[in-house]
C-alpha cells in the first residue's frame, strides 16, 4: 500500500504564515458579536451579492478556491457598493480555524457543491461529520445551514450526515430567506434542499 510522504517542513512553515496572514485579515475585517452569513462555494457571487443587498445589517462572506471567481465577486460588489460583503479565496477548514474568537457563524449556505460522484472521492465532500463538527463549534444556537444540491446521492449522504449529528437537526419548516437561483440553480433540470440548525 502506498503512504503519501509526510509534509516537509518547508510546507509546514507555509501553512502557518498562510495562517497568520489569514488571521490577522480576518481580525481586521469582521466584527466581533455581530452573527456572519457565510457562503461556501460562492462562485462569481451571484446569489450572495442579491443577499447581502437584502440584508444590509449582516456580514457576508463567500468563500471559493478558484481566483477568479473571487475576482468576479469582487466586482459585482463593488458595483453594487456593499460594503458588508466580502468575497475570499480560500478553504472552508482553514476560514473557520483562522475566524477571530468573538466572530460566530449565523447563517451558512452550502449551493451547489461538487458532489465528487466517484466512491473514492466521497472523503472530499464538504458535508460530513467531522466538517460539521467544525461548524457547529463557530456557529452560535439557532444558526441554520442552507444546503441545496442537484446531486440526488450527494443530498442522500448530506442528509444522513446532518440527521446523525449530535448538534444539528434537520427542520424543514424553516423558509430560505432568499430563494435566488444561482449559476448552476438555473442549469439544473432538478434539485433537493434541506435545512439544518443548530440545536446542541
Amino acid at each position: 500500500m502506498h503512504h503519501p510522504a509526510p509534509p516537509t517542513p518547508e510546507f509546514l512553515a507555509h501553512v502557518a504564515d498562510r495562517q497568520a496572514t489569514l488571521r490577522t485579515h480576518l481580525a481586521a475585517l469582521l466584527p466581533a458579536g455581530t452573527p456572519l452569513t457565510l457562503e461556501l462555494g460562492c462562485g462569481h457571487g451571484h446569489f450572495l451579492t442579491r443577499y447581502a443587498a437584502a440584508h444590509s445589517d449582516q456580514c457576508c462572506v463567500g468563500l471559493d478556491l478558484l481566483a477568479d471567481r473571487i475576482r468576479r465577486a469582487v466586482r459585482k460588489r463593488d458595483r453594487a457598493r456593499l460594503a458588508h460583503l466580502h468575497f475570499l479565496k480560500c478553504e472552508a477548514v482553514e476560514f473557520l480555524a483562522c475566524l477571530p474568537a468573538g466572530v460566530t457563524l449565523g447563517d451558512v449556505f452550502v449551493l451547489f457543491p461538487d458532489p465528487w460522484p466517484k466512491r473514492r472521492h466521497h472523503k472530499n465532500r464538504l458535508l460530513q461529520a467531522d466538517f460539521l463538527t467544525q461548524l457547529a463549534d463557530r456557529a452560535g444556537q439557532g444558526s441554520r445551514l442552507f444546503f441545496r444540491t442537484d446531486h440526488a446521492e450527494y443530498f442522500a449522504f448530506a442528509r444522513a450526515a446532518l440527521a446523525s449529528h449530535p448538534v444539528w437537526r434537520i427542520d424543514m419548516a424553516v423558509p430560505w430567506p432568499l430563494d435566488e437561483p444561482t449559476v448552476f440553480q438555473q442549469k439544473a433540470s432538478a434539485f433537493q434542499s434541506l435545512v439544518a440548525v443548530r440545536a446542541g
